[in-house]
């Protein structure tokens, strides 16, 4: 089934010409964001500079970082008056990088949902209930839009109430839904428990966080689904980047609207097919926000064979992260970030370590932080309160809830050389 089949299945001639006509026109649009104007500059780069594909190299890459440093809106490239949607997403300190977007943008950002959508099998007749966040986080509202474009009946359920949303599966006939492969196993094991019969469900798709084959599986055999992955990044619009076909060897990235690159992370040079490194992507499409070679810090390679699907060259399974940001329950974080609040806080000390553990298929952080020598007077309350107060500092700037526990003074290690404050203990990726 194909949404757009000409663009689909578009033949390499062809598709090379258009990228390179969408490349011309990312560049010139990234002369109206300062922090491009001056690197291009520095570079000998003008927007003319641009006359074939492999010309891409010539550009700088763009970090998180960078996007970081133009908060909120230096990398608009449009008046923001044209900008008619703001999504966040955490950075490494205690500010978010903001996206913008234009009509057009959610339009064709709608469209590749729909795309992936319909590639999977899913048609009007279908009921899809979306239980991720709808607030900053792009999972929510990007696939809300493109459902709807499909034509299937949109339930925008959320997060959380896990009994109520069960019991919108069973009284809606939801067929198909989208979440994050963690959370639909605690949905298989409630439901379960409840004795619900939540047999009508046929399709799960899962993203926003690591899964395995093994998670894939047992998602199947306990949710009675056909899985498939899903991939998307909120800089590069949200959800809807790459995702799987029924072939289930890879994810498709849409070519036509993403030029990408596999580069060795530590050197930052291009990768032959078939060799695994950090993925590098170029939105062509965008209007709000254009990036150019923005580094994604997830590792993969583009696979060396076409599917039989029809829809050209994929992407291999994500297995990780070139930096030190963590997903936990499908929110990104960074280690910076919890030392950022935890510095802000006199009561407590420098030293901290991270443990992240999967509790029931859910993801768990316990934070243990060194209480300030001298604060502790022997008074449970003062230790309560301060517990509380760091918890909230925490959830305020993760968007996310965490365990902390206050240690005595001297009690975690000491580092020498590079310090490791994560002790990631989940298995299975």
């Amino acid at each position: 089934m194909f949404w757009d089949k000409p663009m689909e299945t578009i033949n390499p001639a062809d598709l090379r010409e258009l990228q390179l006509k969408r490349l011309k026109e990312t560049v010139s649009q990234c002369w109206n964001v300062g922090f491009y104007k001056e690197k291009f500059s520095e570079a000998g780069i003008s927007p003319g500079s641009i006359t074939s594909l492999e010309d891409l190299q010539k550009l700088p890459f763009t970090k998180k970082t960078d996007l970081r440093g133009g908060y909120p809106f230096g990398f608009l490239a449009v008046p923001k008056r044209e900008v008619v949607r703001i999504h966040t997403t955490s950075g490494t300190t205690g500010k978010p990088t903001v996206v913008g977007y234009t009509k057009g943008d959610l339009e064709k950002w709608s469209d590749l949902i729909a795309r992936n959508l319909t590639m999977i099998g899913l048609t009007s007749e279908d009921v899809f209930q979306n239980m991720v966040n709808y607030g900053m986080f792009t999972g929510g509202l990007g696939f809300h839009y493109g459902a709807e474009k499909a034509g299937m009946t949109t339930i925008p359920s959320a997060t959380g109430n896990t009994k109520r949303q069960i019991e919108m599966i069973q009284d809606f006939g939801v067929t198909a839904i989208h979440c994050t492969p963690s959370y639909a196993l605690h949905l298989a094991e409630a439901a379960e428990e409840m004795d619900a019969d939540i047999s009508g469900l046929k399709t799960g798709i899962f993203g926003a966080e690591p899964w395995s084959d093994a998670m894939r599986w047992d998602l199947e055999k306990k949710l009675g689904v056909e899985a498939f992955d899903s991939y998307g990044m909120s800089e590069l619009y949200g959800p809807g980047v790459a995702f799987e076909c029924p072939e289930h060897t890879g994810l498709h990235i849409w070519h036509d609207c993403f030029l990408v690159e596999i580069i060795d992370p530590k050197t930052g040079e291009q990768l032959d097919v078939g060799e695994r490194g950090e993925l590098v992507v170029t939105p062509l499409v965008k209007e709000a926000m254009p990036l150019v070679r923005y580094r994604t810090g997830d590792i993969t390679m583009i696979l060396d064979d076409d599917c039989s699907c029809g829809r050209g060259p994929k992407l291999a399974r994500f297995t990780g992260r070139s930096d030190d940001m963590l997903v936990i329950r499908g929110i990104n974080v960074f280690p910076s970030q919890i030392e950022h609040v935890l510095l802000e806080i006199p009561e407590v000390g420098n030293h901290y370590m991270v443990y992240v553990d999967r509790v029931n298929h859910m993801d768990e952080m316990t934070i243990d932080v060194e209480v300030s020598p001298g604060y502790f007077k022997g008074e449970l309350a003062d230790l309560k309160k301060l517990q509380t107060r760091v918890i909230k500092a925490l959830r305020d700037v993760l968007e996310l809830r965490t365990s902390v526990r206050l240690v005595e003074p001297g009690s975690l290690p000491r580092f020498e050389g590079k310090s490791k404050r994560v002790i990631d203990r989940r298995e299975g990726f």
